[in-house]
């Protein structure tokens, strides 16, 4: 059933391909950020053929659900039904339905399930008692269920405690594209053949969404592409910011204020930090809204060096939010062509944050460039304000973002430079790498090896302090599929 026209999802396919060539009844759930392709990847392995296919309707009433579905029903089953007066009626309609059909195999697909999940609706207890009664005892039965809100699915769904708790055959997260993703994308799908630094470049606006990706158009300069997406009359992404929050969480205003405190701090902040920056107190609610932004690949949780686990951070790590939040987020009047226009000096500022977090994304494609892929690597941080010994002896401020601790003891520290050209390590530059390595030594007391690592674009200019850095990555090694 797999389908050439699906990018990249080799390992989403075979999942499928395996539950569906089993004889049991399956439940399958797949999740992952809105516009991600959730929908696109079931739609094409499937071929759209399905018994059964209704999307749920956002921000509409149970009736109108109850409506949409019946008509749903009326159009796969060829018979007029009557008006289901609750979800359970509803489950019982379709229930009917299919124990009519003579098959070995039955697909139902039933898409924004969290949006059918309307207050006072019972409409999780219906779809729990249609499934444990009925659905999960009927051989040959495929339900597919995919949410764009990723914490409700995840609570209400995959990792239930209540009547679907191990009901679930198989969850399968969906991902947004990896860079070599986009590539094979925009040239299979978009007939797009740019280089792999505007790719890059792109990944960094964008991310790796799919549906923001099929909006650039074949045959137009890189910039206008962006100008056409954000900033003419109309643009197709101007407004999608807004829609993002209000379609993943009930509370839409406060999970945006979490995202927007955390855009203005680069390096990310702990909880307490979060709570001073949005002056509240210390509710369980913030705790509950960061998880589930962890959830729906908003922002990351990551620990200090030698934290373990203790004093959490918390970054922003969704592309397409940092870039909305730092060039169209309270602006007025913004040029039709302001991403043409914009000055080098401004676009660079951004790009190099830009970069360290399409580098956070594939971490994996810099463990393989290390040939480490089968060392156990733990990924965190660290910093250290600057500070005076009792001895009189003064250490500089360090921010180290990204460090790779290896199980063979040896601690990677990733330098990420975002550059147009070859990186040339300077004399003085050179001395800030061995100070921030002596200043992470002398006051972690780590005893394994430093190595210092440049993650660039074009790779490392050959000098005298080219020595320095110890490995380096290229932009051609983030763009290597993960295997």
């Amino acid at each position: 059933m797999a389908d050439n026209r699906i990018i990249g999802r080799e390992y989403e396919q075979h999942i499928l391909k395996n539950l569906c060539e089993e004889k049991e009844a399956r439940l399958v759930a797949v999740y992952g950020r809105r516009r991600v392709g959730k929908t696109y990847l079931v739609k094409y392995f499937f071929d759209e053929k399905f018994d059964f296919f209704f999307t749920g309707s956002f921000e509409t009433s149970a009736k109108v659900q109850l409506t949409l579905f019946r008509d749903a029903l009326r159009q796969h089953s060829g018979t007029d039904r009557q008006m289901p007066q609750n979800w359970f009626a509803a489950f019982d309609q379709l229930k009917e339905y299919l124990t009519g059909l003579k098959k070995k195999q039955i697909v139902v697909f039933l898409d924004e399930l969290p949006w059918m999940d309307t207050p006072k609706s019972n409409f999780l207890a219906a779809f729990t008692y249609f499934w444990n009664t009925w659905g999960s005892t009927r051989d040959g039965l495929k339900l597919i269920v995919c949410g764009s809100a990723t914490s409700w699915m995840l609570d209400k769904v995959v990792g239930d405690k209540g009547g679907l708790y191990g009901r679930s055959s198989r969850s399968i997260y969906l991902a947004p594209f990896s860079l070599g993703e986009v590539e094979s994308f925009l040239k299979l799908r978009k007939g797009i053949v740019w280089n792999r630094y505007q790719i890059l470049e792109v990944y960094m606006i964008l991310g790796g969404i799919p549906y923001y990706l099929d909006m650039l158009e074949k045959g137009l300069p890189f910039t206008q592409n962006i100008d056409n997406l954000f900033y003419r009359d109309g643009a197709l992404l101007c407004n999608e910011y807004d829609f993002l929050f209000r379609s993943l969480f009930k509370s839409a205003t406060f999970y945006r204020q979490v995202v927007e405190a955390l855009a203005k701090k680069n390096k990310g902040l702990t909880l307490r930090e979060i709570k001073d920056e949005m002056e509240i107190g210390d509710g369980g609610s913030l705790t509950e809204v960061l998880k589930n932004l962890c959830k729906c690949d908003f922002i990351r949780e990551y620990s200090a060096y030698g934290k373990k686990g203790k004093g959490s951070i918390y970054q922003l790590t969704d592309l397409f939010s940092l870039y909305y939040l730092k060039f169209i987020s309270g602006r007025t009047g913004l040029d039709e062509h302001f991403w043409s226009n914009v000055k080098d000096t401004v676009r660079q500022a951004w790009a190099g944050y830009a970069f360290e977090q399409a580098c956070l994304h594939h971490i994996s494609q810099i463990r393989g460039a290390l040939s480490i892929k089968g060392v156990l690597t733990n990924v965190c941080t660290w910093s250290s304000p600057k500070q005076t010994d009792k001895d009189g002896t003064e250490w500089p401020g360090v921010q180290i973002d990204l460090l790779l601790c290896r199980d063979d003891h040896i601690i990677d520290v990733c330098e990420m430079k975002y550059c147009q050209t070859e990186f040339v390590v300077t004399g003085k530059y050179a001395e800030q790498l061995r100070e921030r390595n002596a200043v992470f030594t002398h006051f972690t007391k780590a005893k394994d090896a430093i190595h210092t690592v440049l993650v660039t674009t074009y790779g490392l200019k050959q000098n005298i302090h080219s020595d320095s850095i110890n490995n380096v990555v290229t932009m051609d090694d983030l763009f290597q599929f993960d295997h």
